[in-house]
């Protein structure tokens, strides 16, 4: 096909206003976020705001409970291909936990006998029908009770593996800060997996470098390692059922398909101070093929949707219904400018080149390498490309479509998820409740 060269370009005064529109809206919604956690670092409001770093502080004023401990429960779920790593680099840690727990859920394989080699404490969950968030319900349910003020419990998947200074960051961070409920780290992919282990650890790399750009600002307490202050759990727990969606008593929500992701919007409406400092980095496992990831991605897609539908339109959960409308204009944006494309290539027998949209494409290459600049060259050249992570960009598009069109049409959600080992946590516990039995759909 022959090509041309056009100079044309959107008027200046079309330009301003859609830099004008972009600006105004993420103002609008960055804002209310902002006011939102200043409101709750500032409220004195026991009954509305119970975890607010004032009422918190005001209640502990004076009074010395000890040093802060950390105990670190390991729900696993037939992990022994994966345990041995994760605790190998556990007891590497520059401060050391001070007990360790794994919770094992209906295994059906060596995991208990592994942790009991190893020297390691294991509490086995009775009946549970509910995977991860029932297995830590019941640990938490007896460990809470006796818990102190400076206690903290770091939950820690079985096949993630902590970054060195993690835990001694986290302690630091909560001896100094009596305010600070909770503590989550910043994740990036194992090596390997070939081109889509790449494109997942290309994604996580940007998320991590967001998180510090908002300087520690939370959006999601990672289910691969987070650490929580033990009043912060009990007073979640008390406010089930009352301020906070969910069953009085537990700390985890068992309807919710995303459990870290409900139980960070849970803290954030109690009024809690939670942060994500760059030291706390951890390494976890990556999806091995698009079938698995397709799983994953669903199941995160429809959780993060029933669970601000749960919560409703607040202060805190504007930031997230925010971001998914902003995925659903991205989803909007691509597959236009893909139809645009289409169009032109059908329609006409010349092709024309615009010197102007061609500098928006290089701006927008250069952000993408810059972005991932800390992943490394593999990193960087596939950023570089740009059309394969398009293409990965449109299969996210594509699982968030049938996450709404199921949730619309009430689908029953059945997947394994199944990870890339034998039986993980993640992967063969089959998620087999119906949706319409799940609290939080749109109804």
């Amino acid at each position: 096909m022959p090509f041309t060269y056009s100079w044309q370009a959107p008027p200046l005064l079309a330009i301003v206003a859609s830099i004008l529109i972009a600006f105004i809206v993420v103002l609008v919604f960055v804002g209310l976020e902002v006011r939102d956690i200043n409101n709750s670092r500032r409220s004195h409001q026991a009954d509305a705001k119970p975890l607010a770093p004032w009422v918190i502080m005001d209640a502990t004023r004076g009074v010395f409970y000890g040093e802060v401990t950390v105990t670190v429960l390991i729900p696993a779920h037939n992990e022994e291909d994966v345990l041995g790593e994760t605790l190998d680099e556990l007891f590497k840690q520059s401060r050391l936990p001070d007990r360790v727990i794994v919770i094992a859920d209906n295994c059906t394989d060596n995991t208990v006998a592994l942790a009991h080699a190893r020297g390691i404490e294991v509490r086995e969950s009775v009946n549970n029908n509910h995977q991860k968030a029932g297995a830590l319900n019941q640990a938490l349910s007896a460990l809470l009770h006796d818990a102190r003020p400076n206690d903290t419990f770091m939950i820690l998947d079985a096949d993630t593996r902590l970054k060195q200074g993690f835990i001694e960051t986290a302690v630091n961070r909560f001896t100094y800060d009596r305010g600070l409920s909770a503590i989550g780290g910043l994740f990036f992919g194992e090596p390997g997996r070939g081109l889509l282990g790449q494109l997942q650890r290309n994604e996580y790399t940007r998320y991590a470098r967001d998180i510090k750009r908002r300087r520690g600002r939370v959006f999601v307490l990672t289910g691969t390692a987070s650490i929580f202050r033990a009043p912060a759990l009990k007073v979640l727990a008390a406010s089930r059922g009352s301020i906070i969606p969910g069953v009085r008593g537990d700390v985890y929500d068992t309807a919710a398909l995303t459990e870290d992701n409900e139980i960070t919007i849970a803290l954030k409406s109690l009024g809690a101070l939670i942060t994500s400092p760059a030291q706390c980095q951890v390494e976890t496992e990556l999806m091995p093929t698009w079938r698995t990831l397709w799983r994953q991605r669903l199941r995160w897609q429809r959780g993060a949707l029933e669970n601000i539908s749960a919560y409703g339109l607040t202060p805190t959960t504007s930031r997230y219904w925010s971001q998914q409308v902003g995925i659903a204009y991205s989803v909007f944006a691509l597959w236009s400018f893909f139809l645009l494309i289409f169009l032109q290539i059908v329609s006409t027998d010349t092709w024309i080149w615009y010197p102007f949209w061609l500098l928006m494409g290089v701006i927008f290459i250069i952000e993408r390498v810059v972005s991932v600049w800390r992943g490394g060259w593999a990193a960087r050249l596939l950023a570089a490309t740009l059309v394969i992570e398009l293409i990965y960009d449109t299969f996210l598009d594509i699982v968030f479509l049938k996450g709404v069109i199921d949730i619309a049409f009430k689908r029953r959600a059945r997947w394994g998820n199944e990870a890339p080992h034998k039986g993980s946590h993640h992967g063969k516990h089959v998620l087999e409740k119906p949706v319409h039995q799940r609290r939080g759909e749109f109804t």
